[in-house]
């Protein structure tokens, strides 16, 4: 080695932005994942007990699935492979893996493959990795975005153990944002930088769950400051582009905003509807809490009027799931605007409100016996003229008969869009 080596290493490591610098090096300075890695849990015990076979993690970016994969491969002191399925092909990938069975063969020491972007490998590609995972000749980490069960072949998948990585919380985004604060040998200690609880704060709600975006805007903003002075909101603010909207998800502002926006569609207001949605994605809002009031005020507000409203608004939250943001946001408009613009009708909401009153308030309604189940105890069902009639025996498959032993009534459709009575 170089009598420089150990310098040159210092000065690579000083180079590197601040989220490498600040990569947690245990399992307690690991952020987030607690039902992954909480004390008691599947991968938790698995490390401890020195028993980690191959595994898929799956999540959106900056929730620290290169990071778990070093450690998964310190825990065992195994030789860790890092390799990025964009960026090359079978050809390397088989040279890893004879280096692998090498390594076995020679030293007795195992070896970890970590493939970023696993997603990018085609079938084929995959399936060269099978017979070493199989094996165990290597340990395969994979690492994705996407579905594994979309996007991986089916003989890998059943190899592998799938963990799905969350997106942080703000509150552990904060906590690793005031790490990297406090830190005077990875971090930004010693610039003698103090950062203003809000400015804090802004950063971790606006990377969405991604500790690398916010370790960036911070480093951004610390070094755009005298040292020793203080990171207020505004420049955190200028140090990733975007301004701060006060919306506080346990305060009034966000119950306001929510209102505004239900009420929007509701009212069908389709530009309105766009500016509250565009406004709480801006500030940060959980997109899936967006995605829930869509579904609900299409069944409530729309209901039967455009039954095709909640399919749209179900098919939305499903491909944000998919998507991720912040392409999410482009179904999340959508299904919004569909919503909007359709006709309205709440006489669905309204008969269940009433029904389930009734049932509360009032005498309890027997089951007419024509109706009853013929198989249950103590019932014989009555059949011809006095008994149940079926009505697809009946022109146009309706006959009437009591469904209730005494008069009720509680849906009256609107009349609007296919909220009828009798359709055609």
């Amino acid at each position: 080695m170089s009598l420089f080596a150990a310098a040159e290493a210092d000065h690579a490591e000083a180079a590197q932005p601040l989220a490498a610098r600040m990569r947690p090096r245990t399992l307690e300075e690991f952020a987030g994942q607690s039902h992954l890695l909480g004390e008691g849990k599947l991968l938790r015990r698995m490390l401890a007990a020195d028993r980690v076979g191959s595994v898929i993690l799956f999540g959106p970016p900056g929730t620290g699935k290169t990071t778990l994969a070093r450690l998964i491969a310190g825990h065992s002191d195994a030789h860790f492979e890092s390799l990025n399925a964009a960026a090359i092909g079978v050809k390397e990938v088989r040279s890893v893996l004879t280096a692998a069975t090498d390594r076995l063969a020679a030293a007795g020491r195992r070896t970890v493959l970590f493939l970023d972007e696993i997603h990018r490998f085609s079938r084929s590609q995959q399936d060269v990795l099978l017979p070493d995972v199989e094996a165990g000749r290597v340990t395969l980490v994979g690492a994705t975005t996407a579905n594994p069960y979309f996007a991986l072949v089916g003989p890998l998948l059943s190899r592998s153990t799938i963990f799905e990585l969350k997106p942080l919380s703000t509150e552990e985004v904060v906590a690793v944002l005031e790490r990297a604060l406090a830190d005077r040998d990875r971090g930004l200690g010693e610039l003698r930088v103090q950062a203003e609880p809000a400015a804090v704060r802004f950063l971790a709600e606006i990377c969405e769950g991604d500790a690398r975006r916010a370790l960036t805007g911070l480093e951004v903003a610390v070094r755009s400051v005298e040292p020793g002075s203080t990171v207020t909101l505004a420049d955190a603010e200028e140090s990733v582009q975007r301004k701060s909207l006060h919306h506080d998800a346990a305060g009034d502002e966000h119950y306001d905003v929510i209102s505004a926006f239900i009420k929007s569609m509701r009212g069908s207001d389709p530009d309105a509807t766009m500016y509250w949605l565009a406004r709480m994605l801006h500030a940060g809002e959980d997109p899936r809490f967006l995605a829930r009031r869509i579904v609900i005020c299409a069944s409530e507000d729309v209901g039967n009027a455009d039954p095709q409203a909640l399919v749209l608004a179900q098919s939305a939250a499903s491909a944000l799931e998919f998507v991720g943001m912040p392409e999410g946001r482009i179904p999340l408009a959508q299904a919004a605007v569909y919503v909007a613009t359709a006709p309205k009708s709440n006489a669905s909401y309204t008969a269940i409100n009433e029904a389930l009153e009734d049932v509360k308030t009032n005498r309890v309604l027997p089951v007419p016996s024509h109706l009853k189940d013929p198989r249950s105890g103590g019932s014989r069902q009555e059949s011809g003229p006095r008994g149940y009639l079926y009505p697809h025996d009946y022109p146009d498959g309706r006959i009437e008969q009591d469904y209730l032993p005494e008069p009720r009534s509680f849906y009256e459709p609107t009349g609007r869009g296919a909220d009828r009575r009798d359709r055609d």
